[in-house]
């Protein structure tokens, strides 16, 4: 494949990605009537038109749409094998700078960061983890980590494929003294961990079963705003603690936190890594997306 027929492939990957020929090209780094005229020419070679357009909007044609799904697929598996060429020809040194939910770091913190660090020592990871979501370009990061379904539409997603979910915790001596919640409303009969977020807003437990959706607005004797005191609380059976699965799994499997309404916490969206579309010249971007391709992949 020469080069310019993977940048033709990337362009119809980037519209289909933005939903406008303006911003794919910013994303690109060339003009928009020069994207427009590689679309066309790709266009008439192929014999089919791969976009509606309009003066307001862009969409997919139904050819458009197979296109890309069969195209999508193998146009990552080929920079997937040119980052990890390039990673092989320079040492990853300098600075990579990464957002993320706290709970989200935790999930990736020894599999792949650490286990990242040691395979290249020159590269200084400086992670910082915050609620709220923040705009990564603006604020000067390489990266973000967030659930999927939270990646803004304009960036570039990894999936990570790990399965997550919340879980409420109580410990084995709470539930010997005051039993067990079998449906989420019998949670306002117990005494429960209360969290809040960070805009201040205390949070309500949610849960979901054969597509019915439940929020219950717990109540307690102490409300916390870190996952890891909630978890300290109900290891002294302060009362039911709602967190994530990734965060207890150790204290379920030793018995010291016991699991409960199990079937009303289904599976949550993946996490994934994202960046702007524009290329980062780093050896460590390079490195790291690479890294975090081949632990998806594991």
């Amino acid at each position: 494949m020469t080069r310019s027929a993977l940048a033709d492939l990337d362009a119809v990957l980037s519209i289909a990605r933005l939903g406008s020929f303006r911003a794919a090209a910013l994303d690109l780094g060339i003009s928009t009537t020069a994207l427009s005229n590689s679309i066309a020419k790709l266009e008439q070679r192929l014999g089919i038109r791969l976009f509606n357009r309009t003066t307001r909007s862009v969409s997919l044609t139904d050819a458009g749409k197979t296109f890309v799904e069969r195209v999508g697929p193998a146009v990552t598996d080929i920079h997937d094998a040119m980052l990890a060429a390039q990673s092989l020809q320079a040492v990853p040194t300098g600075t990579l700078r990464i957002n993320a939910f706290a709970t989200a770091a935790r999930e990736v913190m020894e599999p792949l960061i650490l286990s990242f660090l040691q395979r290249y020592p020159q590269v200084h990871v400086d992670l910082v983890t915050e609620g709220r979501i923040v705009d990564i370009v603006a604020a000067g990061f390489d990266l973000g980590l967030r659930p999927a379904d939270l990646v803004p539409a304009d960036m570039i997603a990894v999936p990570l494929g790990l399965k997550r979910s919340n879980a409420v915790v109580a410990s084995p001596e709470f539930l010997f003294k005051h039993g067990r919640p079998l449906v989420p409303t019998d949670l306002y009969r117990f005494r429960c961990i209360r969290a809040r977020l960070p805009n201040n807003a205390l949070f309500r437990w949610k849960f979901e079963k054969d597509g019915n959706a439940v929020q219950i607005d717990v109540q307690g004797s102490i409300t916390l705003d870190e996952p890891s005191l909630v978890k300290i609380a109900a290891w002294h059976g302060v009362g039911l603690g709602y967190v994530m699965e990734a965060d207890v799994r150790e204290d379920i499997a030793a018995g010291r936190l016991v699991r409960l309404l199990e079937d009303w916490t289904p599976a949550l969206a993946p996490l994934a890594l994202y960046y702007p579309g524009r290329k980062n010249p780093q050896a460590a971007f390079t490195a790291f997306i690479q890294a975090a391709r081949e632990f998806a992949k594991a």
